[in-house]
């Protein structure tokens, strides 16, 4: 993270989620952009931590991403994690977006399968 971003975490954070999910659904930053009707230039930074994103901003990524706003409020600091359920999940989803260690594959991977394991207890 830049100097910029350590002193937001939230906003770093933020940009990282968008990232993520822009390489697991697969679109460059370009395609992104013209879903959520940005410039190339502004996603870009909003990615590398460098913008807080207005709510016009956050509704389309929103959209664009097929991501509630809620969830991209709450990387923001902007909503609790209490509003999400079932309880942890907001929690070990984004531990596991936010690893380096892991390729957006392996992310989509472990997603997939949490996602099952929860779906399965349910019934």
């Amino acid at each position: 993270m830049d100097e910029d971003t350590s002193q937001r975490p939230g906003i770093g954070a933020f940009g990282d989620f968008i990232k993520s999910q822009r390489k697991l659904a697969a679109m460059s930053q370009r395609e992104l952009a013209k879903l959520a009707d940005l410039s190339d230039a502004y996603l870009s930074q909003l990615e590398r931590g460098l913008h807080q994103p207005s709510v016009r901003v956050l509704h389309g990524l929103s959209d664009a991403l097929n991501v509630p706003t809620e969830r991209l409020l709450r990387f923001l600091g902007r909503q609790s994690d209490q509003e999400e359920a079932p309880p942890g999940v907001r929690a070990t989803e984004s531990a596991i977006l936010l690893d380096d260690d892991l390729t957006d594959v392996q992310k989509q991977s472990l997603l997939d399968i949490y996602r099952s394991f929860l779906t399965a207890n349910e019934l």
